[in-house]
């Protein structure tokens, strides 16, 4: 595989991507985050254009952290739709926890080095969301599956498609170094792992990674980059696996133990 599904596409929010899931011409798609603020329009008119129906059926959260739900908010004044996270995820979307600040002195780039100006409270849109099913399914979505992938936050969750190998992995793995707004600017395409200036558990991070591998995904969207397929995937995917604390985990790291 070295294209996208048909059914598949995403969007580029400034720094962050989200996904929509469903046919060209459907009435029935899915929303995977939400991106950063101030985009709620955008992502409505992409849907308009692709969709029959602008709406989706629901909104899936691979995780909270602001640039994944950043144009929530205005997403959900324009749609009276579900929202799904994962269980642990919910603190953070409900108001009654803020996610730990950014640590600014990890990996040497603009990005990461302004990262304690990024939002990290948590949002409240406890009318609207609710747990992912603990089978696993995800409602709208039946051919597909969520796997917990925590590390990068306690709830954050990727996507997969058993039929195609397709998998939406959120920021359980990137495809840019974030940390860099030069890579980040010209979207230059490697396996990296998590964001490392929101990142707070580098063991769980870490068993994430090694979960998705062990999957061997044909295709992948994460949530910064472009999207990768086939043998460049799964032999950059092995490597940051096997070699996931030399490559991603920083040597000084205020969430290092």
């Amino acid at each position: 595989m070295s294209v996208l599904p048909s059914d598949l596409t995403y969007m580029r929010t400034l720094m962050a991507n989200v996904v929509l899931i469903g046919s060209p011409g459907s009435e029935e798609w899915v929303l995977v985050d939400a991106g950063v603020g101030t985009f709620s329009d955008n992502i409505a008119e992409e849907a308009k254009e692709r969709f029959r129906s602008e709406k989706p059926r629901a909104i899936v959260l691979t995780h909270g952290h602001f640039d994944h739900v950043g144009s929530l908010q205005g997403l959900l004044e324009r749609w009276n739709v579900p929202v799904y996270a994962h269980e642990k995820e919910l603190p953070y979307l409900t108001g009654k926890a803020d996610y730990p600040e950014a640590d600014p002195s990890v990996g040497g780039g603009l990005l990461a080095s302004i990262s304690p100006l990024y939002p990290h409270k948590g949002i409240d849109i406890s009318q609207r969301v609710q747990a992912l099913p603990s089978d696993g399914s995800i409602p709208a979505l039946p051919d597909w599956r969520w796997i917990h992938t925590p590390g990068h936050t306690e709830g954050h969750v990727s996507l997969f498609r058993d039929a195609d190998r397709v998998i939406v992995a959120g920021d359980a793995f990137i495809t840019v170094k974030q940390e860099s707004a030069f890579a980040v600017l010209m979207q230059e395409e490697e396996i990296h792992g998590p964001p490392a200036y929101f990142t707070f558990d580098w063991q769980d991070a870490w068993n994430s990674v090694k979960k998705l591998e062990a999957l061997k995904p044909q295709a992948a969207i994460t949530g910064h980059g472009v999207p990768m397929f086939g043998n460049q995937l799964r032999q950059g995917l092995a490597s940051l696996a096997q070699d996931f604390d030399r490559i991603a985990i920083p040597k000084n790291n205020s969430y290092v133990t």
